[in-house]
């Protein structure tokens, strides 16, 4: 294993890692943890470096709650995380660069730097508005989850129980959030979205897509996952799933595990002073004292993901910092490298290899804000412009 824990370092330092989507904002700004440090939780750019890692969506999401907070709730909490990417950008010049587009996130990389990507997860921050995507695309936005788990009057999501009013799909208007996501050049991601308004994005879109932290149904129903006819339409678009880390998602016993521990007593008298603190400190129990997953569960949901949609449309989306617990094997940033060996240890070629680490993600990037999108030539604006 020893040999081949190192052929995949030597991999993943020469062609890099690509993940598909991190939640590490969050603790930057209401923690105050500095992700060019070596920080707590899984992500920060430290224990990145040691893993690979060379491309990150570093996602804005935002608790449906702040919808409740009134018009332009959303927006703004989702513009003060988009501030941190700003940050970190700023007071690390040495260690990330903006991946705006292809030709950005490949000049990233000769650099040795990470390619940072901001992305949006759920519709609901650009509040009905396209104005609001245009302008988040304008401060570096190039992924939107079209939704989270709340659904929209535009989207339904995977989750049950839709308030009336809800389209089967995607609306008219989600509809045109879709053409409009192709024209500026921002990758579609159709993570938790409804079955049907997964085939609608499909039928909508005029670029290739993602499912950018998700599982396979075939070997956990969970509702996030994708069946195989999913996995295939994503295939004929040209598109990439992002195989997900979290526990709950990739098997039965482990979202069985996970819904036990959190009826415990010491569980629930976590506290904090915010809710990310408190989801930090939850997360930390839940790899404490539950069952570890095997590294295995997650090989297993990446070769399904491949024989059913090809090799070319699998990558990875770990969902680190979003997440409760993880596998085994994969606990933080500095571990993607244990995927890339166990794959190597299953006869897995390099090429294989290099294409579900990072090189599938890379060439559907490029294709979405390449020639003919606005982010084939944007600049990135400052967020006070």
């Amino acid at each position: 294993m020893e040999s081949q824990l190192q052929r995949a370092r030597a991999l993943c330092a020469r062609h890099g890692v690509f993940d598909a989507h991190v939640d590490s904002l969050q603790r930057q700004l209401d923690l105050g943890h500095d992700l060019g440090t070596r920080t707590a939780g899984h992500l920060d750019l430290v224990r990145g470096k040691a893993g690979g890692l060379a491309s990150v969506v570093l996602v804005n999401w935002v608790d449906p709650k702040h919808i409740d907070k009134g018009p332009g709730a959303a927006l703004a909490r989702t513009r003060a995380l988009l501030g941190e990417f700003h940050a970190l950008l700023a007071a690390h010049p040495d260690q990330m660069a903006w991946g705006g587009n292809g030709e950005l996130r490949a000049a990233a990389r000769a650099r040795g730097l990470v390619a940072g990507i901001p992305g949006i997860e759920g519709g609901h921050s650009i509040e009905g508005d396209l104005d609001n995507l245009h302008a988040l695309h304008a401060h570096g936005v190039r992924v939107l989850t079209l939704v989270w788990n709340n659904h929209l009057d535009w989207i339904r999501s995977c989750q049950p129980n839709p308030p009336a009013g809800t389209p089967e799909g995607l609306s008219a208007f989600g509809r045109q959030v879709v053409r409009e996501m192709n024209q500026l050049g921002m990758l579609v991601d159709l993570s938790h979205a409804g079955e049907r308004s997964f085939h609608d994005a499909l039928e909508a879109t005029s670029a290739p897509v993602i499912a950018s932290h998700s599982g396979c149904k075939a070997i956990h129903g969970h509702q996030r996952n994708l069946d195989d006819d999913q996995l295939r339409a994503l295939a004929g678009n040209g598109g990439v799933v992002g195989i997900v880390f979290c526990t709950a998602f990739l098997a039965g016993e482990a979202q069985k595990e996970d819904a036990r521990l959190r009826e415990d007593p010491r569980y629930k008298a976590i506290a904090g002073p915010n809710d990310t603190e408190v989801f930090l400190r939850q997360g930390e129990f839940l790899q404490e004292h539950a069952t570890p997953l095997p590294l295995d569960v997650v090989v297993q949901h990446v070769e399904h993901a491949v024989e059913v949609a090809g090799i070319d449309h699998v990558g990875l989306g770990s969902d680190y910092d979003g997440i409760g617990r993880t596998p085994q094997g994969l606990e933080d940033a500095s571990c993607y490298v244990n995927l890339a060996a166990r794959l190597l240890e299953r006869g897995w070629s390099e090429e294989q290899v290099r294409k579900v680490m990072g090189g599938n993600l890379e060439r559907v990037h490029a294709r979405a804000t390449g020639p003919g999108t606005r982010s084939a030539t944007a600049r990135l604006a400052p967020l006070g412009a």
